[in-house]
């Protein structure tokens, strides 16, 4: 399974830096050096993880991250050269992921990227939740050793609910991350593949959160 990530900044040395890094630890990496390109961008395709520096021209990446989390919950870390506790206290109320501070070393640097992504479960290649078992590299299902039947966009669903067993994912993040920005889904769309899902699944584990969106109930092996 190939991790993208995308890189907001606009100082030319560092952001080749950091994605010639990236990109010897096997991840596939997208750079920006411009705000408003990469907002456009961000609102086009997917990715694993957004790096955002904040003084970026354009737009910075305050305004960036806003508009994605309106659209995306995937983990973001914000860098900058910005002193004092100001820009680390606004990025995380902004809801960023993580911060780092300028100078910063590319070994730290990969060190948070892996535990960003291991917490948003996207280096899992197998994401177990009680007897079903999800293979993300062969799109296989399985509940117990039976392999289940389902489509691509009810697989893409279920593994994003079990990505994220906490968490009540709303219908927006929902239809961004399996369908894509550019698709214009209606709410009726995604409740049919639910309801396609849970039929498939030998017991009802997606509970809907009404008026947000979708979580899975804790499994019940009674």
């Amino acid at each position: 399974m190939e991790i993208n990530i995308f890189i907001a900044e606009d100082d030319e040395h560092i952001g080749n830096t950091m994605k010639a890094f990236l990109l010897d630890a096997g991840y596939q990496v997208e750079l920006c050096n411009h705000g408003e390109t990469a907002h456009q961008r961000l609102m086009e395709k997917k990715f694993h993880l957004v790096i955002l520096d904040i003084m970026l021209p354009g737009m910075d990446g305050y305004g960036i991250l806003k508009e994605y989390r309106r659209q995306d919950d995937a983990p973001v870390m914000m860098i900058t050269a910005l002193s004092g506790d100001g820009a680390q206290i606004r990025s995380f109320d902004q809801l960023a992921d993580d911060f780092i501070a300028k100078p910063f070393s590319m070994q730290i640097l990969l060190k948070r990227v892996e535990a960003l992504l291991r917490r948003s479960g996207a280096l899992q290649k197998e994401i177990q939740y009680g007897p079903l078992r999800l293979n993300r590299e062969s799109f296989k299902a399985f509940w117990d050793q039976r392999e289940l039947s389902l489509t691509l966009k009810e697989f893409e669903i279920i593994s994003f609910l079990a990505a994220n067993q906490e968490r009540v994912i709303s219908l927006e993040s929902l239809i961004n991350r399996v369908w894509g920005f550019d698709y214009y889904s209606s709410e009726a769309t995604v409740h049919t593949h639910i309801k396609n899902l849970r039929s498939k699944l030998p017991q009802n584990i997606i509970k809907t959160v009404r008026g947000v969106g979708y979580t899975l109930e804790k499994y019940n092996e009674a």
